[in-house]
């Protein structure tokens, strides 16, 4: 005879609101990810911190996107998919054949598949991801939201009858 497993019942409300979450974070890594790009030489930043910085920003996008598509994962199971996606696309940069090549000179094929294969950016992938489980912890532990139900306040201050 088969045990039967025992599942707790899903919170749909409280998938679609982290997935909501992770999306708005997300959104907000990417504002901050072309701002970085766009605005970082301008504003005098080191190469090194607009690069990496850069790169760093990605990864943590892909961590909360992998969350918005797989909300059931766990943190952990995130940053490995994660990684292994940002592996893969680094890796892809050893790949050439002129079609790809020809759309990572597009400023949509650089954003998401860059140019120049670099370890460098597998350790800043690493430290992205790991950002991207803290922001997410916060986001899980903390209330963003107000809460629902509030105390009456007629306790506290009692109508009066007249």
């Amino acid at each position: 005879m088969e045990a039967m497993q025992i599942t707790q019942p899903v919170n749909i409300i409280a998938l679609r609101r982290r997935m909501l979450i992770r999306a708005g974070l997300a959104l907000l890594v990417i504002v901050c990810g072309l701002s970085l790009r766009w605005c970082g030489f301008p504003l005098g930043l080191p190469a090194f911190v607009v690069k990496y910085g850069g790169s760093l920003l990605w990864a943590t996008m892909v961590f909360l996107l992998v969350g918005v598509l797989l909300p059931r994962l766990t943190g952990r199971q995130l940053a490995a998919l994660a990684m292994g996606i940002a592996v893969v696309t680094e890796l892809s940069r050893l790949v050439h054949m002129p079609w790809l090549d020809a759309f990572r000179l597009s400023t949509a094929g650089a954003l998401l598949l860059g140019r120049i294969f670099s370890l460098w950016n597998l350790a800043a992938y690493a430290v992205g991801i790991a950002f991207g489980v803290w922001i997410d912890q916060i986001a899980a532990t903390r209330r963003l939201t107000p809460p629902i139900e509030t105390a009456r306040t007629d306790r506290a201050h009692p109508r009066s009858s007249a």
